[in-house]
Parts: structure tokens; sequence; C-alpha cells
């Protein structure tokens, strides 16, 4: 156990107990609102970020209202683009059943979707439909889950409200760095690894940095073509970045 980790560790916990108390404090002051909630969720997330030793680079400007989709990495993208950005998820409903996240994550105001019941697809459809219409963004990951960087196909159907409604739809690629050149599959969550053990990777690691490139937002005629080409921007976004990470490497 490095004395790294240890201090990592400690932080984290911290800021977690902290926020707690913070999200009292906002009941307190006002109507938690769900512009409030987003912005209590970033704070957290910014705090989180500092206390795993995180760092996070962004390129390309970010909205600030419409539909937001990314490629999916681990839990920590949550974290990350939250930090990097006011916003709503929509996440899988598993995790609203964690210890501690779950709650977290309902108390920033985000949206669980069964994927294997219709009847929860059309619930944050017609959520998504509403909450397109505040100055606060509503992000998703079309691939449904996360993986080890080689993206999976786009699934259309939480892009049907941003293109009924005319909402922009802006795509932002999600990109781990380590600086002593690990590939970025060692800091992904995927298949069945166990949260714990992934955490404590994490928190053990150095040099770890994420990178968020936003593209430009657009609006489509369809869901399968806003499916499709974001797909295709994030694809080359990433590659992108992997080819300026490369360089640098070799430099």
């Amino acid at each position: 156990m490095t004395l790294r980790f240890v201090r990592r560790a400690a932080a984290l916990g911290l800021v977690l107990s902290a926020a707690v108390v913070r999200y009292w404090m906002f009941r307190i002051r006002g109507p938690l609102t769900l512009e409030r909630r987003a912005g209590w969720l970033q704070e957290t997330c910014t705090r989180v970020l500092e206390s795993m030793g995180i760092r996070c680079e962004v390129e390309g400007e970010i909205p600030t209202h419409g539909l937001v989709a990314a490629n999916h990495l681990s839990y920590l993208d949550i974290v990350i683009l939250s930090a990097a950005m006011p916003c709503f998820f929509v996440a899988k409903s598993e995790i609203d059943g964690w210890f501690y996240f779950g709650k977290a994550a309902r108390a920033g105001g985000t949206l669980f979707i069964d994927r294997s019941r219709r009847a929860s697809a059309e619930s944050v459809v017609a959520s998504i439909s509403e909450r397109l219409k505040l100055q606060v963004p509503v992000l998703f990951f079309p691939e449904g889950t996360s993986t080890h960087g080689t993206m999976l196909k786009f699934h259309s159907t939480l892009f049907e409200p941003a293109v009924r409604d005319g909402a922009p739809i802006t795509a932002v690629a999600i990109q781990y760095v380590m600086e002593d050149g690990t590939p970025e599959r060692e800091l992904c969550w995927f298949g069945d690894e166990a949260l714990a053990p992934h955490l404590v990777r994490t928190l053990k690691a150095g040099g770890f940095h994420a990178r968020l490139r936003f593209g430009e937002p657009r609006v489509y005629e369809s869901r399968r073509m806003a499916a499709e080409k974001t797909f295709a921007e994030i694809a080359g976004m990433r590659e992108g970045v992997r080819s300026e990470a490369e360089e640098l490497q070799h430099a």
C-alpha cells in the first residue's frame, strides 16, 4: 500500500463526506432546482478529481444546452464530464443501487434507464425531452456500457428527443492518458471487473489525466443518422487525440 494511495483515499473520503454536508446546505438555502442539483454535482466531481489526482484537459467549446453524446470507458467518465460542465446524466439503472454513488447521482439529477424494459426507455425519453428545455445539457453514453477503448455501435433510442425537438447534439470524445505511456485499456473499467479493485488501481496511478474533445453542436434529421454521425465523429476525435499522444511519447 503506497503513500500516494493512502493520501488519495483519505482525501476522497473527506470529499465524499463533505459533499453530503454541502447537499443539505443547498437544501436549506432554497429550492433544490434541477439546475442547482447539476451545480452541486459539478462542484462535488471537481473536488473528487482533485482528491484522486486526475487532471482533465478540454478542447473545443463546452455546450450549455442540448444533448451531449460521449464514448464510455468507466464510471470515472461521469466524474470527469460532470467536473467539466454542469449536466444531467442518463445512466443504467444498476448504478441507482450502488452504495453512496447511486444516491449522489440521483441527488445530482441523473436519469436512470433499464434498457431491458421498453417502458423505462420511453419514460426516460420523455424526461430527456423536458430536460432539453433547460439551459443545462443532458449527457448520455450511446454504447450503453463501458468498454476497453474499442467503441461499440451507438444505440439510437435516446437521440430521439433531440431529433424530434430540433435540439443541438454535441459529440464529446473522452480518452485516458498516462504520462508513463501505460495503455488506456489498463485504466478502463469494463466487463465483469469489480469496482473496488479498479478504484484502488486508479488511486495508486501516477500521471493520470483525461482528455475531452468537444465537437460542434449539430441538428440531425433522424435518430439513426444522429447515432451514426456522432459515432464517426467521436471515433475520429479519439484517433486524433491518440495520434497526438503517440507523437509526444516519441518526441
